[in-house]
């Protein structure tokens, strides 16, 4: 059964016993799905350690279900084995936890355009991981994840994590970075949580944008060399 199927059947069980328990009472779509907890994904990429946290949310109350990291730095430098690893977790993941819905954190912008690159990848993997079983997802930058959980956008991993432990009740655990990247996903699936899913003004930058922001890093013309005009 896919997600997407058993979400159908418990909003339709929910509705059913509404209606013997209230007969003749009109319900609305919206306000039976407010009542209906939900299980909210989210992944912080990485292609060497990839954190990832599901929690479930009904009304304004918060049970974390899971956080944990999918570790490939025993894979090497195999990027293609590390890719299949996360789609095989993602889907064991999806399968156990049915999640109504998956945020998932943008990748940054950096120098190393190669990282970029593996970076995005590993994110688009778990992304159809989720689309491969009907889920929708939703993009958070880096800065509107840690200001939605500390307060500002510069947070640290270390200040993310301390805010979780407070906010969340969760117990103490080792500050080790594998486990800091698994609290960056509770932090993604809870920033979700707090924006209702509407994520107009929070998404990844487009190239566009990071150009604008940083003017020095375009390659000026080269002096001395003009366009030659096209001949009419």
């Amino acid at each position: 059964m896919t997600s997407a199927s058993y979400r159908r059947k418990r909003n339709s069980s929910f509705i059913t016993c509404y209606l013997v328990l209230y007969p003749g009472k009109m319900i609305l779509p919206i306000a039976s799905t407010d009542l209906l907890p939900k299980v909210i994904m989210g992944v912080d990429p990485g292609t060497n350690i990839m954190g990832y946290a599901l929690i479930e949310v009904q009304g304004q109350r918060v049970r974390v279900l899971r956080y944990d990291v999918i570790d490939m730095q025993k894979l090497g430098t195999n990027h293609a084995l590390k890719l299949k690893r996360i789609f095989e977790r993602m889907l064991e993941l999806i399968d156990e936890f049915l999640p109504d819905e998956l945020a998932i954190e943008a990748p940054f912008y950096g120098v190393n355009v190669q990282s970029m690159l593996k970076l995005g990848r590993a994110q688009g993997v778990a992304i159809a991981a989720c689309l491969s079983r009907q889920i929708p997802y939703v993009e958070y930058a880096p800065t509107k994840v840690k200001q939605s959980v500390t307060g500002t956008g510069n947070a640290t991993k270390e200040h993310v994590a301390h805010m979780l432990r407070q906010t969340l009740e969760l117990p103490p655990i080792a500050e080790a970075s594998k486990f800091l990247d698994a609290t960056d996903a509770l932090a993604v699936a809870l920033c979700h949580h707090y924006q209702k899913g509407n994520n107009q003004k929070a998404g990844g930058k487009s190239w566009g944008k990071f150009l604008a922001d940083n003017p020095g890093k375009v390659a000026a013309p080269v002096a001395g060399k003009k366009k030659k005009p096209v001949a009419k």
